[in-house]
C-alpha cells in the first residue's frame, strides 16, 4: 500500500468512531498541555532568578585575587593574562592597578586649577572597558587610538576635588554643582616630593584630559562611581617616575607576583565554571557569580523536573487510554484485517495503518494541546502580573513573565506526543497483524 492509501485510511478510520477518538485526543490534549505549562512555569522561574543574580553583577565576570603574596604561585603578570585570553571561552581579560591620592600626601597630585583630587585612581586596559559594559554619560570611551594622557571620570569623581588651600571638600554637598567640569576643564597630574628628598629640582607634570563621565554602575567591578580610570601603562609611569624622582630604590630579592587583581569575562555565563577551574588550577583565589548561581540553578531545574513529572502522569494516563482505543478498535475491525491478508496486503502495510492512527491521535492532542497551552500561558501571566501590583511587588516572576513558552517546547511537546502515540500504538499494532487471516474472515 502507498503511504498516502495508508494515512486515508486511518484517517477514515478515526472518522468514524468520532466520539471515541475525540474523547482520546482531549486526553493527550490534557497531558500535553499540562507539561507544556508546567515546563513554562520551571523556565520563568528560571528566568527571574538569571534577572535577578544579574542585578546584583554581571554574571559572566570572574575576579581574580592574588593578594596573597605566595612567591611559589606562577606571577599573575602579562603572561599569565595572555594565557587567559588565549582561551576560547572568555573574550576580555582586565588588569587593575590601583592607587590612592590624598590631601597632603600620595605618589603624583591630580589637579584642575586650584582644585586638588582627593579619591581613588584605577590603572585598566582603557580599550577593554566597552567588552565590560561600562558605557559613558558624557564624552565617549577610549577607541585605541588615543594617547595614553587621558582619563575617564566616574559618575560621582568631580566631587572629590577640593580647594586645596581652604581645605574645602566638595562632596560632601552632592547636590550643588561640582567644583570642576570633567569635559570643560584642564587637568593636570604633578609628581610628588616624598618627606626624604631635598632636591630643589622641579618634579615631572604631565598634561592629561578627560575622555568622558562613567555611567553610574555599583554592579561592575571596579565601580565607575567615586574613581578615576587611567591606562594602566601611563599608571605605572608614573609610579616610575615618582621612584625615580625620589631616588627610591627597589628591592631585588622582592618577588614580583604581578596584579592584585584581575578580571575575565566570559562569552556565556555557562562558561563560567569551566573558566574559572581553569583559573584556580594555578592556585589563585576566585569570586563570580557562579558560587550563587548554580545552587539556585539546580534547585530550579529540579523544580522544573518536578512539574514535568507530574503532568507527564496526565500524558501517562492519555498513552494507556490510546491503547485502549486501538484494542478496541482492533476487536471491531477483525473482520477488515482479514480481508485485507486475504487480498494481499503486506503484514508491515498492516501493522503501519495501525500505528499510523496511534500516532495521528498523539499528534492531534500535541498540536491541540500546545496551542491551549498559550492559552494558560497568558492567563498566568496577566493575572499573576495584577497580582504582583496588587501586592506592590512590581515582579511578573521573568523577563517573559511567570510562564514562558518558548518554541522549542512546543515542538517537543508536539513530538512527544505523537511518539507516546505510536508508543501507545504499537503492542495493539502487533496484535492485528497476528490475527490469522481465515478466522478473522469468519467471524461476523
Amino acid at each position: 500500500m502507498k503511504l498516502k492509501d495508508m494515512l486515508l485510511m486511518a484517517l477514515s478510520n478515526l472518522w468514524k468512531r468520532k466520539v471515541r477518538t475525540l474523547l482520546t485526543v482531549v486526553g493527550v490534549v490534557i497531558g500535553t498541555c499540562a507539561i507544556v505549562v508546567m515546563i513554562s512555569l520551571g523556565i520563568g522561574m528560571q528566568q527571574a532568578t538569571d534577572a535577578a543574580l544579574a542585578q546584583m553583577g554581571d554574571l559572566t565576570l570572574i575576579t581574580i585575587y592574588n593578594w596573597s603574596g605566595n612567591a611559589d604561585l606562577d606571577p599573575l603578570d602579562d603572561t599569565m593574562l595572555e594565557n587567559f585570553r588565549s582561551l576560547e571561552e572568555v573574550t576580555a581579560v582586565m588588569p587593575i592597578y590601583s592607587t590612592y591620592i590624598y590631601s597632603g600626601g600620595g605618589q603624583f597630585t591630580l589637579e584642575s586649577g586650584k582644585y586638588t583630587y582627593d579619591g581613588q585612581i584605577y590603572g585598566v586596559n582603557m580599550k577593554d572597558l566597552e567588552a565590560f559594559g561600562y558605557s559613558v554619560t558624557e564624552g565617549s570611551l577610549p577607541d585605541g587610538t588615543e594617547q595614553e594622557h587621558v582619563f575617564l571620570m566616574g559618575s560621582q569623581a568631580a566631587y572629590s576635588f577640593y580647594d586645596a588651600k581652604r581645605n574645602k571638600h566638595v562632596y560632601q554637598y552632592a547636590g550643588d554643582d561640582p567644583f570642576v567640569d570633567a569635559m570643560e576643564d584642564k587637568f593636570t597630574i604633578t609628581i610628588n616630593k616624598s618627606y626624604e628628598n631635598t632636591t630643589t629640582k622641579r618634579p615631572k607634570e604631565y598634561k592629561i584630559s578627560c575622555l568622558g563621565v562613567l555611567t553610574e554602575d555599583y554592579n561592575k567591578n571596579p565601580y565607575p562611581v567615586y574613581a578615576i580610570f587611567m591606562d594602566i601603562n601611563f599608571l605605572k609611569e608614573l609610579e616610575k617616575e615618582y621612584n625615580s624622582f625620589n631616588n627610591i630604590k627597589q628591592d631585588r630579592n622582592k618577588v614580583d607576583t604581578g596584579y592584585e587583581q584581575v578580571v575575565v569575562k566570559c562569552a556565556d555565563m555557562d562558561d563560567v565554571a569551566e573558566v574559572e577551574e581553569y583559573i584556580k588550577s594555578f592556585g589563585y583565589e576566585t569570586n563570580s557569580m557562579e558560587s550563587i548561581r548554580k545552587p539556585i540553578q539546580e534547585q530550579a531545574r529540579s523544580q522544573q523536573m518536578m512539574l514535568g513529572g507530574l503532568a507527564a502522569i496526565s500524558l501517562l494516563v492519555a498513552a494507556i487510554g490510546i491503547a485502549n482505543t486501538m484494542i478496541m478498535s482492533i476487536y471491531e475491525r477483525t473482520r477488515e484485517i482479514g480481508v485485507m491478508k486475504v487480498l494481499g496486503c503486506l503484514v508491515r502495510d498492516i501493522r503501519a495503518t495501525f500505528l499510523m492512527e496511534a500516532g495521528l491521535i498523539g499528534l492531534m492532542g500535541g498540536i491541540i494541546g500546545s496551542g491551549l497551552s498559550y492559552l494558560f500561558s497568558f492567563l498566568i501571566n496577566t493575572f499573576s502580573t495584577q497580582n504582583a501590583q496588587n501586592n506592590y511587588l512590581g515582579l511578573t516572576g521573568g523577563i517573559g513573565g511567570t510562564s514562558v513558552i518558548p518554541f522549542w517546547l512546543v515542538l517537543g511537546a508536539t513530538a512527544f506526543a505523537t511518539l507516546i502515540g505510536l508508543i501507545s500504538g504499537f503492542y495493539p499494532a502487533n496484535r492485528a497483524v497476528k490475527i490469522s487471516a481465515l478466522s478473522a474472515i469468519k467471524q461476523d
